[in-house]
């Protein structure tokens, strides 16, 4: 059965951990450094850093790296985790909650840590 985007939302946005936070758009993420929301949008790119120190996986959302406006940071020690890999998520539209965070080159990112964190549409 296939959903449209709009309703799989809809359904995510009736459980009760999804109503407690503002859903918005990636591009918006950079606002709400230091709030908890919903952050929604495509995975413009994606990359396993496999040779940087804690070997983290990144998905791009807002813009293809390096001009995304959002990013979702899966450190090594949660990847084996994600089954399939989480770069495998590149091009599908996704959903995190959780705290918006401020990385390097003054971006917005959230680190998630278990595949229920990561709703893919």
């Amino acid at each position: 059965m296939k959903h449209s985007h709009a309703s799989l939302l809809l359904l995510l946005l009736a459980g009760p951990a999804w109503a407690e936070a503002p859903t918005i758009p990636a591009d918006q993420a950079p606002n709400f450094v230091g709030k908890d929301a919903t952050v929604c949008g495509k995975v413009e790119s994606a990359r396993y850093n496999e040779n940087s120190e804690g070997q983290p996986t990144f998905l791009y959302l807002g813009g293809k790296f390096p001009a995304h406006k959002f990013s979702i940071r899966i450190n090594g020690e949660h990847r084996g985790k994600f089954s399939p890999p989480p770069e495998q998520n590149e091009g599908k539209m996704v959903c995190t909650t959780g705290r918006v965070g401020r990385a390097p080159g003054n971006r917005a990112e959230m680190t998630i840590t278990d595949p229920g964190e990561l709703i893919i549409m």
